[in-house]
């Protein structure tokens, strides 16, 4: 097994194909002996959450999976530590790294996580940023695992903004093997520099990747159909051009009947139901969105391991 032997987890570009398997493995083993674990992966150990965006699923499932190893989770208000202001995320990360023995940051800005991992010795994992979000995209490949038995020969499909969850999906996607579209406004695909860097990826693992402006021909061979808001956290002042914009991108029964019938519909969460996706989709037997919610704690236990093994 070839493993990249990196530090931490800033985007689905620092896994190998290898490790994304063994991370999935080791989390449905982890997921079926919950609560006869052994704890001693963090046993003794500290990890610290910096938390610059509000947030349910990850911090809980973050501390969640932290006590579970037997470690100590501490978070930190984000007005206390006031990161890159009160003083340098280098200073921040040079403190942090005498002290605790794991870093888990959800920030604005991709550049914050980043310049905390160059300047710190400990492990940092990135709960989400305005560019990647690892945890999410290995959740559902956690989620497409248990209900399939594998997680390869899939097409998934991105109905939306080519956002953090959009990015992770796609790097996902082009390392395993599987196939990706996007559908989205002309305006709001991916970055063009994230883009040529999943083609190359996806050249090298013979998955294809392609970028639509039609919803009904994107999801033609969908294994999952997969969506997020229209607008994220900060792009409030855009939220009413998004949603005319976005309007012909509503995931519904509509657009559903157009892919298999057996293809699965996911949302990263929280949902704005009845803008990017429909009440009746989202709480379709079709829907695996709560349990890849449930799946953030399985697979982010599996990545905690994995940095400290």
């Amino acid at each position: 097994m070839t493993f990249s032997h990196a530090k931490d987890l800033l985007s689905i570009a620092d896994l190998s194909h290898e490790e994304i398997q063994h991370l999935l493995v080791a989390a449905v083993g982890l997921k079926k002996n919950r609560l006869i674990s052994d704890p001693k992966t963090l046993a003794g150990k500290t990890c610290v959450l910096i938390f610059e965006k509000p947030s349910l699923r990850t911090r809980i499932s973050f501390e969640t999976a932290i006590h579970e190893l037997g470690g100590h989770p501490i978070n930190l208000d984000p007005s206390m530590v006031q990161i890159g202001k009160r003083e340098t995320v280098a200073d921040v990360a040079r403190n942090l790294e005498r002290i605790v023995h794991c870093i888990i940051a959800r920030t604005f800005y991709h550049t914050t996580i980043a310049e905390l991992a160059r300047h710190c010795s400990v492990p940092v994992i990135n709960a989400l940023s305005d560019e990647h979000h690892p945890c999410q995209a290995l959740a559902l490949a956690l989620t497409i695992f248990e209900r399939t038995g594998s997680f390869s020969g899939h097409t998934v499909v991105f109905i939306g903004d080519g956002n953090n969850v959009c990015n992770s999906l796609m790097a996902l996607c082009a390392i395993t093997g599987n196939n990706f579209v996007i559908a989205s406004p002309h305006g709001y695909e991916p970055r063009k520099q994230m883009l040529d860097e999943c083609l190359v990826l996806a050249q090298k693992s013979g998955s294809t990747i392609s970028v639509n402006t039609s919803p009904k021909e994107a999801v033609a061979k969908a294994t999952v159909v997969y969506t997020d808001v229209w607008a994220s956290m900060g792009q409030e002042n855009e939220a009413e051009k998004r949603k005319q914009d976005f309007k012909a991108f509503q995931v519904n029964t509509e657009l559903m009947s157009h892919a298999p019938k057996h293809a699965f519909v996911s949302h990263c969460l929280p949902a704005h139901r009845g803008e990017e996706i429909s009440s009746d989709v989202l709480d379709s037997e079709n829907s695996i969105a709560f349990d890849e919610a449930e799946n953030r704690l399985h697979i982010q236990k599996a990545v905690i391991a994995h940095l400290f093994s």
